[in-house]
């Protein structure tokens, strides 16, 4: 007759416990494997990439306009801020969406032109609403090159193709052309900016590189 080998009570007990610590261990992992998280994704900054820094250097003008609205307020400065903060809010989405750092602000860099002395050139925003400045490039003739060493950027504004100036009154006529790719635009000026031009979305897409948001070779001329 066979006789069934039956195990005692602290041998059951033994081999439960042997299975529940072997079974909890590959849950344990099974959990820190699930809850790890994602690697960070990396953004890029102004120094890293010309789409980044192109969108800086619009952050950056749009936030000096607003400065100088609320340094020398007029009438129409409440209605010119609340639009170029909707200008800002779009452009830190562009900002996310390129994988830049949302938020990051840089200056528009004029060079200053040799040719000129130093008093013409007063910072930019200090013209609040005016627009217009004494001398300097706001009262070069037509068909002259003006805003030398600029850089050119767009001011995130929509609408038909136009420039925004701190240097040239509303209606001057400006023509810019990208020496990086020979494309030229022809627009008129119709508010005021914290740079010597500023482009709005769609004149910028006239003469823009494909996935640049700043053109770093510009002749600028004065055409009207």
């Amino acid at each position: 007759m066979s006789r069934r080998r039956t195990l005692g009570p602290k041998k059951k007990l033994a081999l439960l416990l042997s299975a529940a610590t072997v079974a909890g261990g590959g849950a344990f992992v099974m959990a820190t494997t699930s809850n790890a998280s994602p690697p960070a994704a990396t953004t890029k900054s102004a120094a890293d990439s010309t789409v980044c820094q192109g969108l800086a250097t619009a952050l950056g003008n749009n936030e000096k306009f607003i400065e100088g609205q609320r340094a020398n307020p007029d009438a129409q400065s409440e209605a010119r801020i609340a639009n170029r903060e909707a200008v800002i809010a779009q452009i830190k989405v562009q900002q996310e969406a390129s994988g830049c750092t949302v938020g990051e602000s840089a200056q528009d860099s004029q060079t200053a032109q040799p040719e000129q002395p130093a008093p013409s050139q007063p910072a930019q925003g200090d013209q609040g609403g005016q627009g217009e400045q004494a001398g300097g490039d706001g009262a070069a003739a037509v068909g002259e090159q003006v805003c030398n060493g600029s850089t050119v950027t767009l001011s995130g504004e929509d609408g038909a193709p136009a420039a925004s100036s701190n240097q040239f009154p509303a209606g001057t006529k400006l023509k810019v052309t990208n020496l990086d790719n020979n494309k030229s635009t022809t627009v008129e000026v119709t508010s005021v900016s914290g740079s010597c031009v500023l482009l709005n979305n769609a004149a910028f897409e006239q003469v823009r590189e494909a996935g640049k948001f700043l053109i770093r070779r510009a002749v600028i001329e004065k055409v009207g």
